[in-house]
């Protein structure tokens, strides 16, 4: 974390704010009526310096550099765009030949990319993607249709994952003791001390550790889904009694597998038929976005999001999610309470949970939301989070068992995760040190992982590892667990190795590579292979392993199969019938103090555990509620920061049974009153040049009894911090005309619910009274090519997740700039996703996203004013840049209401490093400084499918055209193609009446339109108006 008066930024608005006066944000609360929305707590208050910020002609480009800039700060404002290719003084290269093809392979044409099925895990879950594959070098992800995790769409982190394949600072070579060594050298020491040594004649000479049955040898893996691997494990375990085998994930789900423990009596995998639920509770549960099945959630949650046959969502959390977001009636409570509301919703459903009752304010809550399942029984789900006690999960599927859920929309089926020899991850962790501790282990075998970084503060892992005579580590990074161990062995990212993973719901996937090995990476295969004595390659093991699954018979077919559709057909498990036991009682909780602080943990909704630390990409993404970059934050509530006179940025310390951790605050609305979270996954000290040094290591802490609440905690406040990089005030449509634009009924957002809409389906074009014809000073575009293309986004489907953001990101060769200029709000994201708050920050207030892109104007006013034409449109309907024009006048950036056009005002991406060159799209052009770039549709991948359809003389079809938001959205709220053609999607939604145009009355005429978003309240929470209620819709 920086210190305070450290920042070298200069004359920004960040830098010239004042102190967030609360009491400003309470009497602009009281002063508002009706429905509106803002977007940060400033905005609200009208601070002075907010209004000057807005008031700057340039307000995102009116600072300059510093003079003085030290390597540290060079490394920052460069990014991970310079670290794809590093510095050559600063880490080694690969050692590479380029040999041109003599003769290419038959199936490999320059300018065609080629695309291959494989598969990426997360927490040990799979999901599947298709790798765009240009001469060798993939360069794109794209979801496989074909996966059940998947159906074609993506998270941030598989989209964001090819960039940390060509990452430099990833470990090149392995190392002993520190020094440099090699894999053949370690292969031969692991062969001695496990197997002992042998003569030629196989005579041994010395024992190895085998020889007393592996009692000194563990392995300490994260979750292990791969059926290759747990049988190389459990092949090892046989032939080594003795040896132990132990599990750990920071974000693990102990309390989930205890559940099932005890309720079922043994393990087992749950899956959500979220299409098929007419009600949803969750208890703190971010379904939408965390955990193995969440795209496949979002996807089929989204499909009943529409009217006539709209689910209903209810969600009961602590720190807001984007699934609370999503809600039609969330309650932001302390963790402590949730399991009271859990409780006291069971009671009302017939199922014994003894415990208090719910404060007077929540019962009708309670009241209506038992009411609402009980009406739905069947069709409807109750989820718990993975951070909720196991009693929690326990009450969770007797009411799903009592409302007859079980077998409908949840199903059961055997456990996906491998089953080690401990009841759940942290006792499992615990038995590792305890046995560390007690010179037990003579040799540890770390695969994957940086338990140095992450383990509960309480175990001290790091002394317990030093005690170890014997320690190896395979990791991507030399990070916190390679240097305290003795060999450090470079790990192959998964596109670069062969493996297996199972999804959610147990379905197999081969993970093949894409690239040979860059940095001279091995697998956990053939670590483990080295360990059995049995050295050999990733290919074969597991060919091997499948082969005595499948057998010889048809097993090239089935081979050739899996690996051509990404998917082993018939590895789906299939749904079993489970019975909570009757005579498991669920004991009532201890009485939480209703005044007292608690600190809820969670995962870093970009940087996850931190193992994405050094990805820029993600590192620079805006967090989706706090639209912070760059950092964590302490998130408290206003309540709290107003009795603790606190403002944004403050440096506060946290105090937890002694431990201390220092952090800047941020005020999140809807935060609930005495609760404070710490986010997981920053403070690194060895992640890489990107990584290192951002945010505060919250693991500090975080002890194995509360891995996830706190209570008994301690707020100080140390001082003033410096600004963080926060996006949510650059790029804001505003400005005086705006202002006066709303008044007269003109505005961003249109939320209304199912219920109105119903009554009335003009509810969104009652306001809006826009000529047919407007006159305009701009000419209109001719339209004479057969084919004319547009876009629609769904906001009743739109989680704000990002995804689209980080898909355009590397579809398009978007640079990251670096903290520095994010500050100056010099981001250049293509795709902004806009956060809109209506009501009080203090209270429930709702959430709505918007994804922003240029929306291709008909009568685009950033056309007329470039004296050089370099913005011009095309006979299809495009706004298109032509980059080598353009000289950098900014005067289209100024002219354009939706602010989307970005700027290079440094030369951010590197263009003459080869292993930078290998990230870069081919079809696109990389920009250098001073030129202006914005959205441009994917407009490459316009052009291929128009070849395609020109070689077979027909017209593009519709489906054809995939942009790369659109294909990585999971929830499918983006559409595009040809509004000509009346069958197509995007057409059909234009015509839909919850379909408008933003700022459609400055008759710029966009391509990209908006579908309303539409909320399903319970009326017995909230009152409908009616058909001739004077009310006017929700709108901004």
């Amino acid at each position: 974390m920086e210190a305070p008066g450290t920042n070298a930024v200069v004359n920004t608005y960040e830098n010239k704010r004042n102190r967030l006066d609360l009491a400003s944000v309470r009497k602009a609360i009281a002063g508002r009526t009706g429905r509106e929305y803002w977007q940060s707590l400033e905005e609200l208050a009208e601070t002075p310096t907010f209004r000057e910020f807005m008031d700057r002609e340039f307000p995102r480009e009116a600072s300059v550099m510093p003079d003085g800039v030290d390597r540290r700060a060079f490394l920052k404002v460069m990014g991970a765009s310079l670290a794809l290719a590093g510095l050559n003084a600063c880490s080694r290269q690969p050692n590479e030949q380029i040999i041109p093809y003599v003769k290419p392979p038959v199936e490999l044409v320059p300018g065609t990319p080629m695309y291959f099925a494989t598969a990426m895990t997360q927490g040990g879950y799979a999901i599947g993607l298709l790798a765009e594959n240009h001469m060798g070098r993939p360069t794109k992800l794209e979801g496989n249709p074909n996966h059940p995790a998947s159906l074609g769409s993506t998270d941030i982190f598989s989209q964001a994952s090819v960039l940390t394949l060509y990452d430099p600072d990833r470990s090149t070579v392995a190392r002993k003791l520190g020094s440099i060594s090699t894999w053949d050298t370690f292969a031969k020491w692991i062969d001695i001390l496990v197997n002992g040594e042998k003569l030629a004649d196989g005579t041994k000479i010395s024992k190895g550790l085998r020889d007393s049955g592996g009692t000194s040898i563990r392995i300490l893996t994260e979750t292990v889904t791969s059926p290759t691997l747990q049988f190389q494990i459990q092949q090892l375990l046989a032939s080594m009694p003795g040896m132990r085998w132990h599990q750990y994930e920071p974000s693990g789900r102990d309390n989930a597998a205890r559940a099932a423990r005890l309720a079922f009596g043994q393990l087992v995998g749950i899956q959500y038929k979220m299409d098929a639920a007419d009600v949803v509770l969750s208890l703190g549960s971010d379904f939408l976005t965390v955990g193995p099945g969440s795209v496949r959630y979002s996807r089929d949650f989204a499909a009943k999001r529409v009217p006539g046959n709209m689910n209903r969502l209810y969600c009961v959390e602590g720190t807001p999610t984007l699934t609370g977001a999503m809600a039609d009636h969330a309650l932001h409570v302390r963790p402590s309470q949730i399991e009271v509301f859990a409780r006291a919703i069971a009671r009302k459903l017939g199922v014994d949970a003894p415990g208090p009752e719910v404060d007077e304010p929540h019962r009708k809550f309670v009241d209506a939301v038992a009411a609402d399942l009980q009406q739905h029984a069947g069709s409807g789900i109750v989820v718990a989070g993975d951070s909720l006690s196991a009693n929690v999960h326990i009450l969770v599927h007797r009411i799903n068992e009592k409302l007859g859920n079980a077998g409908k929309t949840v199903l059961y089926t055997d456990s996906i995760e491998a089953d080690p020899q401990a009841a759940d991850q942290t006792e499992s962790l615990k038995a590792l040190v305890r046995d560390m501790k007690d010179g037990k282990v003579e040799l540890l075998i770390i695969v994957g992982g940086n338990p140095a970084y992450y383990a509960p503060a309480d175990l001290d892992f790091s002394a317990a590892l030093d005690k170890v005579a014997h320690r190896v580590h395979l990791g991507m990074y030399y990070d916190e667990t390679a240097e305290r161990c003795h060999w450090h062995l470079p790990e192959a990212h998964y596109l670069e190795s062969w493996s297996d993973a199972l999804a959610f719901d147990g379905t197999a996937s081969i993970v093949q590579p894409l690239i040979a090995p860059l940095y001279n990476g091995k697998s956990a295969h053939e670590l483990l292979a080295a360990v059995a004595g049995q050295p050999g390659n990733g290919y074969n093991i597991l060919r091997e392993y499948w082969q005595k699954r499948h057998g010889e018979q048809g097993f090239d077919a089935f081979w050739k199969t899996a690996l051509a559709k990404g998917v082993v057909e018939g590895t789906t498990l299939p749904p079993k019938p489970m019975t909570v036991r009757p005579d498991i009682a669920v004991a009532a909780p201890d009485a939480a103090s209703k005044d007292g602080l608690e600190v809820a943990f969670c995962l870093d909704s970009t940087i996850g555990d931190g193992r994405w630390a050094n990805n820029g990409w993600l590192q620079e993404l805006p967090k989706p509620l706090t639209k912070i970059t760059w950092d964590n934050a302490i998130i408290v509530g206003l309540p709290l920061a107003e009795r603790m006179n606190l403002s944004n940025f403050d440096i506060v310390e946290v105090t937890i049974d002694g431990r201390k951790v220092q952090g800047q605050i941020w005020i999140q609305p809807g935060q609930p009153d005495n609760l404070i979270t710490l986010s997981l996954g920053y403070g690194r000290t060895m992640a890489g040049a990107v990584g290192n040094g951002t945010g505060y290591n919250a693991y500090t802490v975080r002890t194995s009894d509360k891995l996830w609440f706190a209570q008994g905690v301690e707020l100080k406040r140390i001082g003033n911090g410096p600004e963080m990089a926060r996006t949510e005030v650059h790029h804001l449509i505003r400005g005086q005309r705006m202002e006066a634009l709303s008044e007269h009924g003109r505005h961003l957002v249109f939320v209304g619910t199912a219920q109105e809409y119903a009554q009335d389906p003009e509810l969104f074009k009652r306001d809006v009274h826009l000529p047919e014809h407007e006159m305009s000073m701009f000419k209109s575009p001719e339209q004479e090519h057969q084919q004319q293309w547009g876009m629609t986004i769904d906001l009743s489907a739109c989680t704000g997740c990002g995804v689209c953001t980080i898909a355009c990101q590397a579809e398009n060769n978007i640079p990251v700039v670096g903290k520095d200029q994010v500050r100056r709000g010099r981001e250049m994201h293509w795709i902004r996703v806009d956060r809109y708050y209506q009501g009080d920050p203090a209270n429930e207030p709702r959430a709505v996203h918007q994804p922003v892109a240029c929306v291709q104007c008909e009568k685009a006013p950033c056309e007329v004013v470039c004296p050089v034409g370099a913005t011009v449109h095309s006979n299809e309907g495009l706004n298109d840049m032509v980059y080598n024009r353009c000289v950098g006048t900014r005067y289209c950036s100024n002219n354009c209401p939706y602010k989307v056009r970005r700027f290079n005002f440094l030369q951010y991406s590197d263009q003459k490093t080869p292993v930078k060159q290998m990230v870069f799209n081919p079809d696109v052009t990389v920009r250098s400084r001073g030129v202006m770039e914005k959205c441009s549709y994917c407009v490459q991948r316009i052009n291929l499918a128009r070849i395609d359809a020109k070689k077979e003389g027909r017209k593009v079809r519709e489906g054809e055209i995939v942009t790369a938001c659109q294909a990585a959205c999971p929830a499918a709220a983006i559409a595009f193609g040809d509004i000509g053609n009346p069958d197509s999607r995007v057409a059909k939604d234009r015509k839909d009446p919850r379909n408008y145009a933003l700022l459609d009355e400055l008759n710029t005429r966009p391509r990209t339109t908006y579908m309303a978003k539409l909320r399903n309240p319970n009326p017995e929470l909230e009152a409908i108006p009616t058909n001739g209620s004077s009310k006017k819709p929700r709108e901004h």
